[in-house]
């Protein structure tokens, strides 16, 4: 897999088309979101990793201040900015209750999220999918974040049930702008 790494090692996904530029979720960056796991711009935790770069595939902590209190849903999304793909790769889309402001390690996990998460599908199954990048591609960002919506989301494009909808079909059915926003980015590499 090194040889594979290092022959893509310069096609990668970019900021471009992550879920923080799309139009409908710009707003003001006032959520503060954070990890008792990792800083911002640091290195993600083994735990925190997918099980095939030797990992527990656990979601990391999150905590986070500055919800308005019109908010009516939080998203989360989990993306990898440098995966060798067209678009970033979606690790996890959850909806969050407005009054959360914490989620214990492991609360995105599809097998048993904490109570006011919903996990919906991620680029592979459903819930969180720790990073596992290709041998020998270089480091990849995996940027955490987290959207105050003052509308929830109901259905997918084309009123697909959200937990059938492919992530980018969820996406393209929020309307925004979003009330406030945050990011937290963390680094991993094999």
């Amino acid at each position: 897999m090194t040889f594979l790494g290092t022959l893509l090692k310069n096609k990668r996904a970019g900021e471009a088309h992550l879920t923080w530029n799309l139009p409908a979720l710009s707003g003001p960056e006032v959520l503060e979101l954070h990890s008792t796991d990792f800083e911002h711009e640091s290195v993600i935790p083994k735990a925190h990793v997918g099980r095939r770069a030797g990992g527990e595939n656990r979601s990391p902590a999150l905590d986070w201040t500055g919800t308005p209190q019109s908010t009516a849903q939080l998203l989360l999304a989990v993306e990898d900015i440098d995966s060798p793909t067209r678009t970033p790769f979606v690790h996890c889309v959850a909806l969050l209750e407005p009054e959360l402001v914490t989620l214990p390690t492991g609360a995105l996990n599809a097998g048993s999220p904490a109570q006011g998460v919903r996990v919906l599908r991620s680029g592979m199954g459903r819930g969180y999918l720790g990073p596992e990048p290709i041998k020998g591609h270089g480091p990849h960002r995996y940027v955490f974040q987290l959207f105050a919506l003052p509308t929830a989301i109901t259905s997918a494009e084309g009123d697909a049930p959200l937990d059938t909808a492919k992530p980018r079909a969820v996406l393209a059915t929020v309307s925004g702008p979003a009330l406030a926003r945050g990011r937290l980015d963390g680094l991993y590499t094999r």
